[in-house]
């Protein structure tokens, strides 16, 4: 069987370097990727992350780098970006993996909120089929409930963006951006650690300070845990990326 991985986006305010680049290792190594969004329709990245708009001196720290930027460019001309799927029409059955990519601007609520995409993440779940989230991916697999009402990461190991990486970005930014870097009140990492069975499942990894790239695969961190796959941030991208191919190719043989 050719495999066939599941994107789903919000319409808007995703990162451009969490869904490009492992978009772009993934299609490198044969896998298709299908995107689905909440009405068919081409999405739109969050552009500040392109751009490094309002970002001020900050901008070549937090935006996408130039790996991030091309990557999303060639995601953005490609048919399956052009041509999405609907949110509604997705049959967690015609697809081989999940992949939840992340983003913390407000368009992610409606990704984040999603009941159809909480299901579809507890599907996958259940099949013990590969499941890999990034950043704030994770928080929408810690939203989604298995049968006896525990999220599907109880018992799981996992990371995600860590709290001391979303208040610094507030903090650098809040003066005029507000809450832009606060997606909800509550941080990524103590909401997806109340989801799991134990606070030390919760693995923070090395300090992340510098992006990791192609030729540079040590400096990204994941979690990897039987078929559940977890990065913290656009800076883990590529090694997240590779080893998710890796996982997709292994179940798959």
């Amino acid at each position: 069987m050719n495999p066939n991985v599941l994107m789903p986006v919000p319409s808007t305010d995703f990162d451009p370097s969490e869904t490009g680049i492992p978009w772009k290792i993934l299609r490198k190594s044969g896998i298709k990727v299908t995107i689905a969004t909440p009405d068919g329709k081409a999405a739109e990245c969050d552009d500040r992350m392109l751009h490094g708009t309002d970002l001020s001196i900050f901008s070549k720290l937090l935006k996408a780098d130039d790996f991030g930027v091309d990557a999303y460019r060639e995601m953005e001309k490609s048919a399956e970006f052009r041509n999405p799927i609907a949110w509604k029409d997705i049959q967690s059955a015609q697809y081989s993996a999940l992949l939840l990519p992340g983003g913390h601007a407000p368009g992610m609520r409606e990704y984040l909120e999603s009941s159809i995409l909480q299901k579809v993440v507890s599907d996958f779940f259940a099949k013990k089929f590969p499941v890999a989230a990034i950043c704030h991916g994770v928080v929408l697999a810690a939203r989604a409930k298995r049968s006896d009402g525990k999220s599907v990461l109880h018992g799981y190991r996992s990371t995600a963006l860590l709290k001391s990486q979303e208040m610094s970005a507030w903090a650098m930014t809040a003066l005029w951006l507000k809450n832009y870097y606060r997606t909800y009140p509550e941080s990524v990492q103590s909401e997806v650690s109340r989801a799991l069975a134990n606070p030390e499942d919760f693995v923070t990894g090395p300090t992340p300070l510098m992006r990791d790239n192609p030729q540079h695969l040590s400096r990204g961190f994941f979690v990897y845990d039987r078929h559940y796959l977890s990065a913290r941030w656009p800076g883990d991208a590529h090694a997240f990326g590779k080893k998710f191919a890796e996982i997709i190719k292994g179940s798959v043989d």
